[in-house]
């Protein structure tokens, strides 16, 4: 009995469960020319997922700034970006979300979504150097959020740990919006010799087409069309669209698959990620304007009795797929052997433009493979998009409604310091190895991780970051923010911001509401990353983040990396030594809207934030970098969450020799703005005073205001005029016991 006639008739039904509209089924009719089968079915129901072919946002998406700079290939041309690093050195990096895998099977999740990306950047010829992660949870008085960071953060930790990869840093954020539906970004940098680029591609008519690692198994059957859905009651029921991941395996694959770099007889290389083995041979076909045809009876199983429709569209990790010169199978087989890994040809390169699919001698699939590419014949839709309704509501806060002058300002500050989303978060980072392979020059806890490129004196800087809650507030301004304060966090360590990449996290774009605040922010981002010359490498976008309640807040999460040109140069944010002034880059103007302030002390979310004017925030930067580079500033720490009291504490509490900081300024604020307001474009920087004059040369070589607000002391203090007087004890108490405590209660 022939295979495809076991499958079920396809009906209204269950195209509505492969996520397909009936007006896309009609298309796949036109474009084959007849009714599709189940398994073809199967296949255009992951190739047009949201996950896979970007259908309802690669229109916004074109508008990004997505050549130049150092970009070495254009966004969206290879499984990663690519950036030039200079003395023949390149950097290949991305993120990538992995959060509805996570909402229902956490540490798989989790695990998954590093090793996955992570494929990502060594396919490329990459060696993976660094591993960042951007976590965002519900409330940790909830049991289930607490279960889910603690089994994420460990996926994490065990995927990257068993790999050898440091985790230097990241960022965790708390708010209610997040509860039941965590964001899971993972980001990983990886240094190649920019003419070693492996590329995702098959050309050459018979040349032969291997996959090589794991097995295949029954694991994450669906999981791209899983991720481009809501979350509901009926999803822990959909654990099999979770993958299980194996490092160990990893570890194998990546050492084999850097062996491939420079042979002269490799085509192309794709990890097998969403959409599994029809997603790879889909892609790189439809590249090389080729066509491929496999045997699904070849392809290395690990279960008894899989059928085409699970073979082609399961998601087991650990997977590749190779393109060779034909001729050449001994040779790609004693590699892979030497590893134990698979090494199976299933098929072989065509010219007939199709992914020809056969189980033995059935034909059970034969579709035009630019039908299913993005860029190709997948669908692409001009959303309807509607400005917010809640915006007007929540954006009238006025400071004339809180308390301006208190005698509780300590007290605040404690709160500030013991909150979820400014306290250390030593607790998660030190489950990680943040320092194997010994080229962290900076870890976790401060502005940007640094990461040294061995044999050189260069080091690469990263931040991953987004305030979820200015753009929630404000979708154009707060994406706007989120650049720059990535791009602030590099440069306070001293490297030229270079590119970017995204994970773009937002709920139903079939909400014409949550499609708008999708627009605006890649709008802004586009904005701000042309202003700073830090242009889009590619990234992700993750739609349908939300739950039965609520969608998430808008959260464009952006990955930056900078270039340290000497790693000496490399500047931390804790104070270095007594008597050293300190130093505002920038106007403080700081604005309570939008605040953890408003929120930790007050339990109010609104709106507006502070306006960012991205030139002044450019000539900022550069002022600040330039002023690094010459030796002159000895710490620096960009103005966020919390505003300058927290600035100037955690710049104390991370510091050693207990230093202090008095400071003393005027500013036409109300005390709670000056102490608490948040605002874009301040760096704040200690200097030995010996070097002030040549600060202000610099600041007016770039039209900068400066104000010299204190010093740092010997003492253990922290007194800002006669509102805030605390000793570094009862603040490293907060800042550093408080997130375990909440976690562990």
């Amino acid at each position: 009995m022939s295979e495809l006639k076991k499958y079920p008739k396809i009906n209204d039904s269950i195209i509505k469960e492969h996520g397909l509209s009936i007006e896309e089924y009609d298309h796949i009719k036109d474009v084959l020319g007849r009714e599709p089968n189940y398994v073809e079915l199967g296949i255009y129901s992951v190739m047009w997922s949201e996950h896979c072919s970007y259908k309802s946002s690669i229109k916004m998406l074109k508008t990004l700034p997505r050549s130049g700079g150092r970009l070495l290939v254009d966004a969206g041309e290879e499984n990663a970006g690519m950036v030039d690093l200079g003395d023949d050195l390149a950097t290949a990096f991305k993120v990538e979300s992995h959060n509805h895998p996570s909402a229902v099977e956490p540490y798989e999740g989790a695990a998954t979504g590093v090793g996955g990306i992570m494929r990502d950047v060594f396919t490329m010829g990459a060696r993976p150097i660094a591993s960042m992660n951007s976590l965002r949870f519900g409330s940790l008085e909830i049991n289930r959020n607490k279960f889910l960071l603690d089994k994420v953060v460990e996926g994490i930790a065990d995927y990257g740990n068993c790999l050898g990869i440091p985790t230097v840093g990241g960022e965790v954020v708390v708010e209610d919006c997040y509860s039941g539906n965590p964001l899971v970004n993972a980001m990983t940098v990886g240094i190649m010799k920019k003419n070693d680029l492996i590329s995702a591609i098959a050309t050459g008519e018979d040349n032969p087409v291997y996959i090589v690692g794991s097995s295949t198994g029954r694991d994450g059957i669906h999981g791209a069309t899983f991720a481009s859905e809501e979350l509901t009651e009926e999803t822990e029921s959909k654990r099999s669209n979770v993958q299980v991941g194996d490092p160990f395996t990893e570890k194998l694959l990546l050492e084999a698959s850097l062996e491939l770099v420079n042979q002269d007889w490799l085509v192309g290389m794709q990890d097998m990620g969403a959409a599994g083995i029809t997603c790879s041979c889909s892609e790189m076909s439809a590249k090389g304007n080729a066509g491929i045809k496999i045997d699904l009876k070849k392809v290395p199983l690990r279960e008894k009795g899989m059928n085409s429709y699970e073979i082609m569209l399961s998601e087991s990790q650990e997977r590749m797929l190779i393109v060779i010169k034909k001729g050449n199978g001994s040779k790609l087989k004693k590699i892979f052997n030497k590893w134990d890994l698979n090494c199976k040809k299933i098929g072989y390169v065509t010219n007939t433009g199709c992914l020809e699919v056969y189980n033995g001698k059935e034909l059970v699939s034969n579709i035009p493979v630019q039908s299913l590419v993005l860029g190709g014949g997948a669908p692409q839709y001009d959303m309807p998009s509607k400005r917010s309704s809640y915006l007007d509501q929540i954006n009238d806060f006025s400071i004339d409604s809180i308390s301006k002058t208190k005698n509780s300002f300590n007290n605040d500050l404690l709160k500030l310091l013991s909150a979820p989303n400014i306290t250390s978060k030593k607790y998660i980072y030190n489950q990680y190895d943040s320092t194997v392979r010994t080229n962290t020059v900076t870890g976790p806890g401060s502005d940007s991780a640094v990461v040294r490129l061995k044999d050189t004196n260069k080091a690469l800087a990263i931040s991953t970051d987004c305030n979820g809650r200015y753009v929630y507030l404000d979708p154009f301004n707060g994406a706007k923010m989120a650049v720059a304060e990535s791009a602030r966090n590099v440069i306070c360590s001293g490297a030229q911001p270079l590119a970017i990449t995204n994970c773009l996290n937002f709920g139903n774009p079939k909400d014409p509401e949550v499609y708008w605040q999708f627009k605006e922010a890649v709008l802004g981002m586009g904005d701000m990353c042309r202003e700073l010359d830090t242009p889009v490498t590619g990234g992700n976008v993750s739609f349908y983040n939300e739950t039965l309640d609520s969608a998430v807040y808008p959260t464009p999460v952006i990955g930056m990396v900078g270039l340290v040109d000497d790693v000496n140069q490399v500047t931390t944010m804790e104070f270095k030594k007594s008597g050293d002034f300190i130093v505002a880059l920038g106007t403080l103007n700081g604005v309570i809207g939008g605040s953890e302030y408003l929120k930790i002390i007050y339990d109010r979310i609104e709106g507006p934030i502070a306006n960012i004017d991205m030139r002044l925030e450019h000539r900022v930067q550069a002022m600040c970098l330039e002023s690094i580079e010459k030796g002159i500033i000895n710490s620096a720490h960009d103005l966020s969450d919390g505003g300058l009291a927290v600035n100037i504490a955690e710049s104390i509490v991370c510091s050693k020799n207990n230093l202090g900081a008095s400071l003393d300024l005027v500013r036409k604020l109300e005390d709670v703005e000056l102490l608490f307001g948040e605002c874009p474009s301040v760096i704040i920087v200690s200097i030995s005073e010996s070097d002030l004059y040549d600060l202000v040369v610099l600041a007016k070589k770039h039209d900068i205001h400066t104000q010299t607000i204190g010093k740092v002391t010997d003492n253990g203090m922290l007194t800002i005029n006669d509102k805030i007087s605390l000793d570094r004890e009862s603040m490293s108490k907060a800042y550093f016991n408080s997130l375990e405590e909440l976690i562990e209660s």
